[in-house]
């Protein structure tokens, strides 16, 4: 192992170890701690993470929090591992909204605050400011979480306020929010119309948006990640006599 390059040891080797020891590593030296850090590093090992025997379910019940392995073969879990949560909550208070790679954007149900997690590595992040940026009230508001051409890992939060609509992006590169158009029809920004959470799939998060009566207009919403644009288009055929509410599938 001595006699090993370093870059073969981060980017052959540590890219198939599990994520927790891969952040047990990162204590070795400041220079394995910079590659294990780096977006390359990430973004290989999350690809190479994404076969059936890496799969895990992550179940929030109240105050607790557990992690169980998918056994695809015998349609069972192994052993299951319990993470604590490293950030204050109630009892539950903790509501997944989205995720990507191992990272998972929440909010705290009392404060309504949105935060990045990653139960692996126990890192977490308020994304709230005291302008009002990173509240997420069910029902009303919509998030994505994606990565960008510059593998920047953000979130796109569209929030409807009485009526007033605002929709912002927060970069974990820059920490900070900023608001972007939106540039679609604006009836889809009325309470009478239901958002999914977004898919991140190809460079594009997709939100279904559906209309709360029967036979009401139903249609995907697209966010280009890279130009920043939204554009629509067409729902599925759906039966004319009911009531439907999509969600998007990778």
């Amino acid at each position: 192992m001595a006699d090993l390059p370093v870059h073969t040891i981060v980017f052959e080797i540590l890219t198939r170890v599990p994520a927790k020891d891969v952040g047990r590593s990162k204590s070795v030296c400041k220079q394995w701690y910079a590659l294990l850090s780096t977006h390359d590093f990430v973004r290989i090992h999350c690809s190479r993470s994404l076969v059936s025997s890496n799969q895990r379910l992550l179940l929030i019940d109240e105050l607790t929090c557990s992690v169980h392995p998918i056994i695809f073969q015998s349609n069972d879990y192994g052993p299951s591992s319990i993470v604590t949560f490293p950030f204050d909550h109630q009892n539950n208070d903790v509501s997944i909204l989205s995720h990507l790679n191992g990272l998972l954007c929440v909010c705290l149900n009392h404060t309504y605050e949105l935060l990045l997690w990653n139960p692996t590595t126990t890192a977490f992040k308020h994304l709230s400011t005291p302008d009002s940026h990173g509240f997420y009230i069910n029902n009303l508001d919509a998030v994505g979480l994606y990565v960008d051409a510059d593998d920047d890992y953000k979130v796109l939060h569209i929030k409807r306020r009485s009526g007033v609509l605002g929709v912002y992006v927060y970069s974990r590169e820059v920490d900070s929010w900023r608001n972007i158009p939106f540039i679609t029809r604006q009836e889809y920004l009325s309470p009478h119309f239901n958002w999914s959470a977004g898919t991140f799939c190809g460079g594009t998060l997709y939100f279904t948006v559906c209309e709360c009566w029967i036979g009401g207009t139903n249609v995907v919403i697209c966010f280009d990640v890279n130009s920043e644009q939204f554009k629509e288009i067409s729902f599925p055929p759906v039966p004319s006599t009911g009531m439907v509410q999509g969600v998007l599938v990778k």
